[in-house]
């Protein structure tokens, strides 16, 4: 087991890539903390053994501070922090309000910025490893989602800059950075339907070379090395989880 005894915190928890991450890790050894914003019973009550939910607005310093205040009396120190709770509103420049690039920005952004903040004075005496989910469209920006290409390549510009510090203080942290393609989550499967069903869907599966839908799973397998001793010679990286949506031709 990779991951074995360590206490891990993983935002966004309990759907999607997070819920992924946080069944990964568990089965990798880690006592995990699935964090998130909302939950209902079923969700929470699914968990698997070694998980425990923790309500979390990470846009909020307060809660990162009463989060981890909590992480470190159930699960003792912190070791891993995977940053994946995030956001999208659609919207190019000329039609974005300015309330969804705030939303955006805060979700996606900001969030990861108080999360690593916390992180590093956590890990600060005895090392550990950030996770970042940033997005292929922080590499590669589309036109009608301005706030949210922005938001993952400041994501990205932070990590290195974690990172950055991090070594240059000779904190033992490391700060890498995921980037999924399009994953085939049930928030992507509404997008998919209310933009036009299967024709939607065979889209999306297009702008990856591999002609396919991610899966959660894969996303979680490569937070899953970059958390571990196996990643211990790699810091403000960034792995393209995609299928190769970044190198399609235009």
């Amino acid at each position: 087991m990779r991951l074995r005894g360590r206490g891990a915190l993983v935002t966004g928890g309990l759907r999607g890539i997070g819920r992924a991450i946080v069944e990964r890790f568990v089965e990798e050894g880690a006592r995990v903390m699935a964090s998130d914003l909302d939950a209902d019973g079923p969700e929470v009550a699914g968990l698997p053994d070694g998980a425990r939910y923790q309500r979390l607005d990470v846009t909020r310093e307060a809660d990162w501070a009463d989060a981890l205040a909590v992480f470190e009396r159930e699960f003792g120190p912190l070791d891993i922090l995977v940053n994946n709770a995030g956001a999208s509103r659609s919207g190019s420049i000329a039609d974005a309000s300015i309330e969804d690039w705030r939303f955006v920005m805060d979700t996606n952004a900001t969030s990861v910025f108080l999360g690593c903040r916390h992180a590093v004075v956590a890990m600060a005496g005895r090392g550990g490893a950030i996770v970042n989910i940033a997005s292929a469209r922080g590499l590669r920006a589309g036109a009608g989602q301005c706030a949210y290409s922005a938001a993952k390549a400041a994501v990205l510009s932070l990590t290195e800059s974690v990172a950055l510090h991090c070594g240059e203080t000779g904190l033992a942290i490391r700060c890498n950075a995921l980037c999924p393609g399009v994953i085939d989550t049930p928030l992507m499967r509404r997008h998919a339907a209310d933009a036009g069903g299967e024709t939607a869907l065979r889209a999306m599966a297009g702008l990856q070379i591999m002609g396919r839908l991610g899966t959660p799973r894969e996303v979680a397998d490569a937070a899953v090395f970059l958390a571990s001793d196996e990643a211990s010679f790699i810091t403000g990286a960034v792995l393209s989880v995609d299928g190769g949506f970044v190198i399609r031709d235009r």
